[in-house]
């Protein structure tokens, strides 16, 4: 029996209808902009899910260390980028075990060599380095008044009490991987400190670090970081850079990461260890991009809070404008972006996976995994976003702890805790959005939830959690103006009297895998393949331009359809080939009434 009561009307139960396959087999066609034109049912891809969360159910992080072919436009006075200064003097360094030899000399630069020690003094400009050879016992030290340029070119150097490169120079540092080769970095579990010199990594500098040439480089760091600067560090196309930290953060930086290209892989390991870590600011322009996690949470007694793994944290801004990001944190408490101020996706691709649950020091003291969060404001212009979070109790998927904007892209979030959750007002303007939570609430905003464009599936789980929740008990609702609206949970938050479109909202015990329809005159408006058995009935909520005020709708149990867009489940425009139970009628309105707990 399938049970069908509406927000306005009340109609009897009817026997359930079997179950169809939509489409009978055929393809779909997409339309309105929805991802995946023309997939095949029942394939992979955007056009083709068999169910709702297939394609997030299924995705993985891993490492993939082969290099991208990429173009890249070398600005013209631009001075982080080597082509646009003067190396004109070559000094090389040829390492041999237990000895290095240099080759090369310049009047104002002082090298001396102690077994594979080498340390250089510069006062001069124009000074390009070339390190080659292998030592297990060495390192390549400089202090520098001036800018200068780096090449790797089939170094393996391990230094067994410090920093394999030490760079103290404020200066602009280019290192260039040579074509072809292979370069392997490795510093010691321990470090012996030089006066007051900082050394917080395998390759350590003062100054800038741009890193550009189509080599490769393996970073080891057993002591502290893998690459750090005390300035800003920024990845040029051509790099396929490995980095694996078991006592410290991937990349660490003061003042920015940048990363215009290239493929930079980051394994961490440590405690409360981030792949890349900036003090400031954190820009992703192109490339891929891959962190890895396993450290679980930890309590910060100076800090007197909680600490967790991350793959991206920012204490600045956090932008994406292009580019591949594929993190996953698998420690208690781990992160995909953690960010203290704003993050914005202009575009890119993004898949984040968090596995660890929550770590708890005490009541009042706790980090819980989030795919993405920040301490402000979210804004998703663009993009194509998965994000599976998985291990429990607070794990959501997007967290804005001021207000979430999404103006476009693809946002496809499977969540333990909410899926998407803001502190405060939440604008879905526009979009693919899909926000599946397992426990909790689909879509959460602590303050008013405004739906004004976009195509926009919401799955909350049974009572008391919702599809949508707009925190009413706060005084704060739901306004609709536009968009096309799916809502599904044990509840659901209600538009208000400014929502401008018409909705229509039932309450309907229908079970998973079955499909669900409103339709009119023969024609389906939507229809949606059901990804979870309510017990008592789920709460939908439905809004679409398609839906007039004052219309009488027909729901229906099971059928089938042909034509229409395909998306996780969803079905939009198809034309009713086969007619399923008739569960009711609903009568649309751009208010319903009713409250967020049935």
């Amino acid at each position: 029996m399938v049970c069908l009561i509406v927000a306005f009307i009340v109609v009897a139960c009817v026997e359930d209808s079997p179950i169809s396959d939509y489409n009978e087999g055929q393809i779909p066609t997409m339309q309105g902009g929805m991802p995946g034109q023309g997939g095949m049912h029942g394939q992979g891809g955007f056009g083709g899910q068999t169910s709702g969360t297939d394609d997030l159910e299924e995705f993985d992080v891993t490492i993939d260390t082969s290099a991208l072919s990429e173009h890249e436009t070398i600005p013209v006075e631009d001075e982080d980028y080597v082509e646009n200064s003067d190396f004109t003097t070559k000094i090389s360094v040829s390492y041999d075990n237990t000895t290095a030899v240099v080759s090369g000399s310049v009047e104002g630069v002082e090298v001396t060599v102690d077994g594979a020690d080498v340390t250089v003094n510069s006062s001069v400009k124009g000074i390009e380095y070339v390190l080659t050879g292998t030592s297990s016992d060495g390192c390549f030290k400089v202090y520098s008044d001036k800018k200068f340029k780096l090449t790797l070119n089939g170094l393996t150097l391990t230094n067994n009490d410090g920093a394999a490169i030490n760079i103290q120079s404020k200066k602009r540092i280019f290192v260039e991987l040579a074509d072809g080769t292979t370069n392997n970095l490795t510093d010691g579990s321990k470090y012996n400190k030089v006066d007051d010199e900082d050394m917080k990594g395998t390759l350590f500098s003062e100054g800038q670090l741009i890193f550009s040439g189509k080599g490769i480089l393996n970073v080891t760091g057993k002591g502290k970081h893998g690459i750090a600067s005390d300035d800003y560090v920024r990845f040029r196309p051509g790099n396929v850079i490995n980095i694996t930290a078991s006592a410290g953060n991937g990349v660490k930086a003061n003042d920015a990461i940048i990363i215009e290209g290239g493929v930079l892989n980051v394994e961490v390991s440590d405690t409360a260890s981030k792949g890349l870590s900036s003090d400031g600011y954190v820009e992703v322009n192109g490339g891929r991009t891959t962190v890895i996690t396993t450290g679980d949470g930890e309590y910060e007694e100076d800090e007197n809070d909680t600490s967790a793994c991350a793959g991206i944290k920012s204490d600045s801004i956090f932008t994406m404008n292009g580019g591949e990001l594929w993190l996953k944190s698998t420690g208690s408490g781990g992160k995909g972006i953690s960010s203290d101020q704003d993050i914005v996706i202009n575009d890119g691709t993004l898949r984040i996976i968090t596995t660890g649950k929550r770590f708890t020091y005490s009541s009042s003291l706790h980090s819980s995994a989030k795919g993405i969060k920040s301490d402000t404001d979210v804004t998703i212009n663009g993009g194509d976003i998965r994000v599976k979070t998985t291990g429990g109790e607070g794990s959501e998927g997007i967290e804005a702890k001021g207000v979430m904007t999404i103006n476009g892209g693809i946002v496809e979030v499977s969540a333990y805790d909410d899926a998407l959750n803001s502190a405060s007002h939440m604008y879905l303007n526009g979009g693919n959005i899909y926000a599946y939570s397992s426990n909790n609430d689909g879509i959460d905003s602590n303050g008013n939830l405004y739906v004004k464009g976009g195509i926009i599936l919401a799955i909350g789980s049974s009572q008391p959690e919702s599809g949508i929740d707009a925190n009413e008990e706060e005084g704060y609702s739901v306004e609709i103006s536009g968009g096309t609206l799916l809502s599904m949970g044990g509840g659901t938050s209600y538009p208000n009297a400014q929502s401008s479109q018409a909705s229509v909202s039932f309450n309907a015990g229908i079970e998973n895998g079955n499909y669900l329809s409103i339709n009119t005159e023969g024609k389906s408006l939507m229809a949606y393949e059901v990804t979870r058995t309510y017990g008592g009935g789920a709460t939908f909520l439905i809004s679409s331009p398609d839906i007039k005020n004052g219309t009488s709708y027909t729901i229906n149990s099971g059928g089938s359809f042909t034509g229409g867009s395909y998306w996780h489940g969803l079905i939009i425009g198809a034309t009713v080939s086969k007619e399923g139970s008739t569960l009711g009628n609903v009568n649309a309105t751009a208010t319903a009434g009713g409250n967020n707990r049935r």
